[in-house]
């Protein structure tokens, strides 16, 4: 057992003196857990931020200019107004996401108690602003409003009092999520890179025969390529969590960091032993680099990260759980943002921990059937 453990242990050590003589490797881990994961937070923004908004007031009142003036930054550039026969072309051409449309006797019409209709015209191809915006507009225009009615003495009856509580993210800030999750992301996307690059380079450059010449076995091979490359990206995750997340983006980290680093553990050895699956399936390392764009694209879009999975057909989602990236997914905004405890994510380390070794089972029995077949 001690003579395994150090096989184990001098064959992780050459995978890390292989990965620091890679200065292309390490070039792509460093940019990815510090640059990418800082400028992805500040600049992929799903809330709105710099919204551009016409209006066309057929009204020409008080208000309906009060309202236009209100659109303010950052969450609107100034507002523009254009004539009726623009509304297609600005719209047609981009040149406007948002173009409110005030009609005549608008003023009127509120002072009266009749209730007009506003038309606010969304280009909705711009998905990640457009059901927000619409959203922001609608509230911005009733406060108008109302303050417009309470300069007057006017009364008016509300049918309903909405309070809004966010929890976990009071500000609804994007910043806080997207740094978080590209961090979840890089994990996933450099663990299958590591491990099944490594693999197919010592197997391109024939130094696999040279491994099984000396007193070492294939577990011993892929247990080393786990913890070798898992042991960097750990590292590279915690450094980007503290100084990246933490310190240069102001991130607030609810839970405990040692209890996301443990899961973050258990789930670089389900994706690694995912990533040396990929490597025996593939045959050279273009044909490995496809199949971790296609998985990968997948394991991203689809684990809960980008969007919901409750708003994914159940179907869908009940695949979705022999891939690891759901778990861990739903690990992390638990332990990170929520403050949850192991009594509370015990069973996504569990599933981790089963999916891993179903990966590591089917990877090894690959492996050793690849070398037999070769002779080796």
């Amino acid at each position: 057992m001690l003579a395994r453990l150090g096989n184990i242990y001098r064959l992780g050590i050459k995978e890390l003196r292989s990965l620091r003589s890679d200065p292309v490797m390490v070039f792509l881990l460093v940019w990815a857990f510090t640059f990418m994961v800082y400028q992805v937070a500040e600049n992929a923004k799903m809330e709105v931020d710099n919204a551009s908004i016409a209006i066309l007031d057929e009204d020409h009142s008080e208000l309906s200019r009060r309202i236009s003036a209100a659109f303010l930054p950052p969450y609107f550039k100034p507002a523009v107004e254009i004539s009726g026969e623009q509304i297609d072309r600005v719209l047609d051409t981009g040149e406007f996401i948002f173009v409110v449309d005030f009609p005549p006797k608008f003023e009127a019409d509120i002072l009266s108690g009749t209730l007009p209709e506003v038309q606010v015209n969304v280009d909705a191809t711009a998905m990640a602003i457009a059901g927000n915006g619409a959203t922001y507009i609608q509230s911005i225009m009733t406060q108008e409003v109302l303050k417009f009615l309470d300069e007057r003495n006017a009364t008016v009856t509300l049918p309903l009092d909405l309070v809004i509580r966010a929890k976990f993210n009071p500000n609804l800030n994007s910043t806080w999520f997207m740094a978080v999750m590209q961090i979840i992301n890089n994990v996933t996307l450099l663990a299958m890179i590591l491990t099944g690059a490594a693999l197919i380079r010592e197997r391109e450059h024939g130094t696999i025969e040279h491994l099984l010449v000396t007193p070492v076995t294939s577990v011993e091979i892929m247990i080393s390529k786990v913890w070798a490359n898992g042991l960097i990206i750990v590292i590279a995750a915690t450094i980007s969590l503290f100084f990246v997340v933490q310190g240069m983006l102001q991130v607030p980290i609810m839970g405990s960091k040692t209890l996301f680093l443990a899961g973050a553990v258990v789930y670089l050895f389900s994706v690694t032993s995912f990533g040396i699956l990929l490597a025996t399936v593939a045959g050279s390392m273009p044909q490995f680099g496809l199949l971790v764009i296609l998985t990968y694209i997948i394991m991203n879009l689809l684990s809960g990260g980008t969007t919901p999975l409750e708003s994914m057909p159940e179907w869908l989602q009940f695949i979705m759980q022999v891939s690891p990236s759901t778990h861990y997914v739903g690990f992390s905004q638990s332990v990170l943002f929520r403050g949850a405890g192991l009594g509370i994510v015990w069973p996504q380390l569990l599933a981790m921990i089963a999916i891993g070794g179903a990966f590591f089972t089917v990877a090894l029995w690959r492996f050793r059937k690849a070398l037999a077949e070769s002779g080796k």
